[in-house]
């Protein structure tokens, strides 16, 4: 499946256990403008296998209300082996993975790469990085998304704004979707999609199955298209 740069999508990363995101993929309304994200600590805990499983259960999700279009994102927050990392999402099941912005142009192009021959979104989150378009600039190959974060410590131990005003300046100067993430507000979210933001990422509300995500998730498809 791709992305329409006309839609707006929701991506809810799930970081806490296979068990808190079961619970949540089964609560979620079945809904192609919703993407699953395995989160990093997902993987870590329990290998890039959990990308398959998630990927199973949003498809069986999907499938029983009669759609068919899972999008699973793999937040690999790849460093370094971009050739490496983006196969190993890739024979999960993903349909797109995470690079660094930080990383190295090598890297960065070898990923991109290897995600665009193997049928794979390249996604590159451009979290700490001060100026992402002239990290945009030096690339061989424009990714499918870039990422505009503002990270969880950030959040938490400082006063970082949420990265909006780099939508119009990244989508003024390149031609791809532009993901916002670490903004979980209403307010936040909101400010995202109108300021051009294709996809707006959530995870503090869908860390555990004890949360609201249910209603989040409707609210953000009624009120958005």
């Amino acid at each position: 499946m791709r992305l329409s740069s006309k839609t707006h999508y929701l991506q809810i990363a799930l970081n806490s256990s296979m068990d808190d995101a079961r619970r949540i993929i089964l609560s979620l309304p079945a809904s192609e403008r919703l993407i699953i994200e395995a989160g990093t600590p997902l993987i870590k805990r329990y290998g890039h296998t959990v990308i398959s499983e998630l990927k199973h259960l949003w498809s069986q999700k999907l499938l029983s209300n009669g759609l068919n279009n899972p999008y699973i994102v793999a937040d690999m927050k790849c460093m370094d082996r971009g050739e490496t990392e983006a196969k190993l999402a890739a024979d999960a099941g993903a349909s797109a993975s995470i690079v660094l912005g930080q990383a190295s142009n090598e890297t960065l192009n070898s990923f991109i790469y290897t995600c665009s021959e193997l049928g794979v979104d390249s996604m590159v989150d451009m979290m700490n990085v001060e100026k992402p378009y002239q990290i945009l600039r030096k690339l061989k190959k424009l990714p499918y998304t870039v990422i505009l974060h503002r990270g969880v410590d950030e959040e938490k131990y400082s006063e970082k704004m949420l990265p909006i005003h780099m939508i119009n300046k990244v989508k003024g100067a390149f031609d791809l979707m532009i993901s916002v993430a670490g903004g979980d507000k209403p307010r936040e979210i909101q400010s995202s999609v109108f300021n051009g933001a294709n996809i707006v990422v959530l995870w503090k509300n869908f860390f555990s199955a004890g949360g609201d995500a249910a209603n989040i998730a409707r609210t953000f498809l009624s009120n958005t298209k």
